[in-house]
């Protein structure tokens, strides 16, 4: 697959990602701004978490990697898939209700599970609100896998655009929800939310969903399937039985999650029962989470996406060295974007955040920023793990992954219980990015090594000095503008928005010229395919419209 043939095909993909990303990202900012970082963004955060990791723990992994494939053969069938899409969305649909009816009853269960200091004696109130939280947003699961299955009806149909746009209609509710709470409605704390205001936010968040899946009807509609209420299990046992290995790797990154949870609300009790005021538990991980995810999400997910097909079809041609050639090509190119971004959040992570975050304290976005400088130092080996994943995949590999995310979410757990008994409670979040940090790191060598059985030894050296090289050029770039902000004390809490805003766009601009400046001495060829790749998005969009 040449470089033009690969943006074309990641250029809707990565359009859509770009502003589902933007608009995701502003509709955390006015979460943060209504709810704060503190217990009651807690408590919202834990309930509006939860029905995406029940979904993905149950049905959703085996949905996307199992269930998919077959619908597509099924499209060779004398009805054109028809039968079997039906039987297969009414199956999944009922699983998924039961599911959410199971949630609404037994919703005091899971808060206790994902968040057991919520339980604690003095803490009443913040449970009932994440209990009350959790029943509001337990529904998502429903359309999560509604939206799931319609978007892939439409994929395999050839209409990728809707699946990648539909989530920008999403934000765009919640955004408008938590406005009018900002703009309407006074002050939101633990002590003054009503019940109104809950079930505003919790109903209005899964409103979000609904919309999302239900964009998607007239296109599965226009892609000529016609779904209709069908029951009986006839032709997807095969389905069902392929599953077991995605269900069980899934298993193991949900439980990962649900101690990163778990580990981050206990801290942010014990931090308030210190009488700490700073929010330091669940909400600053995942406002950090969020940020470090941006040029992950944009890049390394529409290129490895768009890779994927090529890899599959390689694999079935048994040509080996391709693989590995496109594999090593992939994480060069990722690597462009996703190594100055990891050392940018590392030395601008506070700064970022303080300028970002408003409505909230300055020890609030810092606290953020700290957390996000920890979670950059994983970044790299976190896009790398992803493009490696994509070649077991090739080669319809589900087992061995297990292994890979096995010992990833054993070293994370481990960390993460070490950090929440020897640290102080108000390092514990920051002790969480490290941890998902070190795990990524020690995983990508374990992945490495795993990749072997399918294309040989995939030499580090032979993108490791490239890595290099951008570490290089990325360090040089900003480790004196990191100075300059240190000696100026541009982290002054007298300091404006607007200021803290100029400033934090000055270092930008000038890390970025300064970093292509020196990729370009260092020559680093793939700078060109990052250009190449810009102006694909660009005519992309230009024709579009």
């Amino acid at each position: 697959m040449k470089n033009n043939e690969l943006f074309r095909a990641s250029g809707v993909m990565a359009i859509g990602t770009i502003l589902s990303r933007i608009t995701g990202f502003f509709r955390a900012i006015l979460a943060v701004a209504v709810l704060g970082t503190a217990l009651l963004a807690d408590t919202y955060n834990v309930a509006n978490t939860m029905p995406n990791i029940l979904y993905n723990l149950l049905v959703g992994g085996a949905l996307t990697a199992i269930f998919v494939p077959q619908l597509v053969r099924s499209f060779s069938d004398e009805d054109g898939g028809d039968g079997f899409a039906s039987r297969l969305v009414t199956t999944i649909s009922g699983i998924l209700l039961l599911l959410v009816i199971l949630g609404v009853i037994f919703a005091p269960a899971l808060v206790r599970l994902y968040a057991p200091e919520f339980s604690t004696v003095g803490f009443e109130t913040e449970n009932q609100i994440a209990i009350a939280f959790t029943r509001y947003c337990l529904p998502q699961i429903f359309f999560l896998g509604l939206f799931t299955m319609l978007g892939q009806v439409a994929n395999a149909r050839g209409s990728f655009a809707p699946l990648m746009w539909a989530p920008i209609a999403n934000n765009l509710v919640v955004i408008v929800v938590f406005a009018g709470v900002l703009v309407f409605q006074n002050s939101v704390t633990i002590e003054t939310i009503t019940d109104s205001q809950i079930q505003l936010l919790g109903w209005g968040t899964t409103l979000g969903i609904v919309v999302q899946a239900l964009i998607l009807i007239p296109v599965v509609k226009r892609s000529g399937i016609h779904l209709r209420i069908r029951f009986g299990l006839h032709g997807l046992g095969k389905s069902f039985s392929l599953a077991g290995w995605t269900l069980v790797y899934v298993l193991i990154s949900q439980l990962g999650y649900l101690v990163t949870v778990n580990v981050a609300t206990s801290a942010a009790v014990r931090s308030s029962q210190e009488g700490i005021a700073t929010g330091v538990g669940f909400t600053p991980f995942t406002a950090a989470y969020y940020i470090m995810l941006l040029p992950y999400s944009i890049v390394t997910i529409s290129i490895v996406t768009a890779l994927l097909p090529h890899l599959a079809k390689l694999a079935i041609e048994k040509n080996v060295d391709e693989v590995r050639k496109q594999l090593i090509r992939a994480i060069k190119m990722v690597g462009v974007v996703t190594v100055p971004s990891a050392v940018a959040l590392f030395f601008f992570g506070p700064l970022m955040t303080e300028s970002l975050y408003f409505g909230i304290s300055l020890d609030d976005s810092r606290y953020i920023g700290q957390v996000l400088s920890a979670l950059s130092l994983g970044l790299v080996a976190f896009s790398i793990n992803l493009i490696l994943i994509r070649g077991f995949n090739a080669f319809e590999d589900t087992r061995t992954q297990v292994v890979s995310i096995l010992i990833i979410n054993i070293i994370s757990v481990a960390l993460s219980y070490l950090f929440l008994y020897t640290l102080k409670s108000q390092q514990v979040t920051i002790g969480l990015g490290l941890a998902f940090s070190v795990s990524y790191i020690v995983g990508l060598f374990i992945t490495l090594s795993l990749l072997k059985k399918h294309i040989g030894k995939l030499a580090v050296a032979t993108f490791a000095g490239h890595h290099a090289k951008l570490f290089a050029a990325s360090f040089l770039a900003m480790a004196p503008l990191f100075l300059l902000m240190f000696f100026l004390e541009w982290e002054s809490a007298n300091s404006s928005v607007l200021l803290r805003t100029a400033r934090l766009c000055f270092i930008l601009a000038a890390s970025g010229a300064l970093y292509l400046l020196f990729a370009k001495l260092f020559k680093i060829a793939e700078i060109a395919t990052l250009a190449e790749f810009g102006r694909g998005l660009l005519k992309k969009r230009k024709n579009d419209s």
